[in-house]
């Protein structure tokens, strides 16, 4: 079942009440379709029941965006949510399979290591916060969820090429955060 948040308040009124009562209309009638596709996918229905749930609190949250066939972008966007799910369980068995117990035995050599790399994560998150929202949001598109370059300028509506400019000013602060923090410049801590 669909819970319904309250409608977000725009201030510039770009959402109609008649916007989104389509909206919410098309979604409805799409549900089932989204979830069967979802689940075929996943390989689970209450996952992909989930997923769908996820996707529609997604779109409520956000300002409506205007799409030729709001149907088939919806269709689209479930399947796009299910390779995401994929990608993230994938990732996440990778990692748990880096903590067998034979590779345990490794850890406890390098424990300065294993130090040093936690400091260089934080170091790097630290930098990635202080990017402007559509510099880091470009950055985790592309990163962490394999969008490609041409994708994302779509999706954002800039050019490739400024998607590339805010890759480079992302890749940039990653890179200069890992430096050592004498060769830092002057009021760029962490």
């Amino acid at each position: 079942m669909i819970s319904i948040p309250p409608e977000p308040q725009k201030a510039d009124g770009s959402d109609s009440p008649s916007g989104r009562a389509h909206f919410l209309q098309v979604f409805l009638s799409q549900r089932s379709q989204m979830e069967a596709l979802v689940s075929r996918r996943v390989g689970c229905r209450a996952t992909a029941a989930d997923l769908v749930q996820d996707l529609f609190l997604r779109f409520w949250r956000r300002p409506l965006v205007q799409v030729e066939e709001l149907s088939t972008y919806l269709l689209r966007c479930a399947g796009n949510i299910a390779i995401d799910h994929l990608r993230s369980e994938d990732a996440r068995g990778r990692l748990s399979e880096g903590w067998l117990p034979e590779q345990q035995d490794t850890l406890g050599v390098e424990p300065q290591a294993a130090l040093e790399a936690g400091n260089d994560l934080r170091h790097v998150e630290a930098a990635l916060r202080s990017l402007p929202e559509r510099t880091r949001q470009i950055f985790l598109l592309n990163r962490i969820h394999g969008r490609k370059y041409a994708d994302i300028a779509k999706v954002m509506g800039l050019s490739q090429s400024a998607v590339e400019k805010h890759m480079m000013r992302a890749l940039q602060a990653c890179k200069d955060s890992l430096r050592d923090p004498e060769s830092r410049p002057p009021g760029k801590a962490p």
